[in-house]
């Protein structure tokens, strides 16, 4: 009941969600253009011409990125620029080495890759009606990959309190990012996760509760953005489904 009514704005609302982290970051960009430029000079000690390089190419890669994505052009192109982006600053701010921030990157390629899985059925919708062979393992491959990085997200919320209400969050979001890694009531779960995960978004990420001045805003609003992203690449999959290698996919065989 859920698809019917917003079959045709949750692809839209899915992809806002999922390129939200790079317009922010982009528009940090611009806002902190001296601070980024200093930090990445101070941390490399590659000068400033070098340093403001870098800050124009994640300025420029990410709005065009996201100015593309939203408008339908050359979608394809934009993710693998924004897949770029995504390794540069794995390596200019250090995150290959902190495994939480790490595993989040990941998490935002998974949703680049089912959104690149969404644009290659959209090139392909033009034969609609015209018999084919099974859809392309690429596809469905890229969708399998998606999911599994997606679920890197939820890896990083765990506690290991020993207390009741923790012990049942993961319980129960361990069972839930297993269903949609394997493809098993994949829709259900996938809406399950978005709004788990939203609810967890606006209570621990209030970025606006704190004062712009101190560095915790900045924190909060980077985590708050980048979860969004995942949020919307669990749209894509809720409004998709989770293509063909899955256990859903393999019960209609059965």
């Amino acid at each position: 009941q859920f698809l019917r009514v917003t079959k045709q704005y949750l692809p839209h609302v899915a992809r806002l969600c999922l390129i939200s982290t790079f317009l922010e970051d982009g528009i940090r960009m611009w806002f902190q253009w001296s601070e980024q430029r200093d930090y990445i000079d101070g941390t490399w000690n590659c000068g400033y011409f070098l340093a403001s390089i870098f800050v124009f190419i994640n300025l420029f890669g990410q709005l065009s990125g996201c100015i593309l994505v939203l408008s339908r052009n050359f979608v394809q192109y934009a993710c693998f620029g924004l897949f770029g982006i995504i390794a540069l600053q794995t390596i200019a701010y250090s995150i290959l080495w902190d495994l939480k921030f790490l595993m989040r990157n990941l998490a935002l390629g998974g949703g680049l890759l089912l959104l690149l899985a969404e644009s290659r059925s959209e090139g392909k919708s033009m034969f609609a009606g015209v018999p084919t062979m099974r859809e392309s393992s690429p596809k469905q491959y890229m969708q399998l990959g998606g999911r599994v990085l997606l679920v890197l997200m939820f890896m990083t919320l765990l506690h290991f309190d020993m207390n009741f209400f923790s012990i049942l969050q993961n319980i129960v979001g361990t069972a839930l990012i297993i269903l949609v890694a394997i493809g098993f009531k994949t829709k259900l779960a996938a809406l399950t996760l978005v709004i788990w995960l939203f609810g967890i978004n606006i209570y621990f990420n209030a970025f606006w509760t704190i004062p712009a001045y101190k560095p915790m805003h900045d924190f909060l609003k980077y985590d708050f953005f980048q979860t969004m992203s995942v949020i919307g690449g669990l749209l894509l999959v809720v409004a998709l489904g989770p293509g063909g290698v899955s256990m859903d996919e393999k019960k209609k065989e059965w």
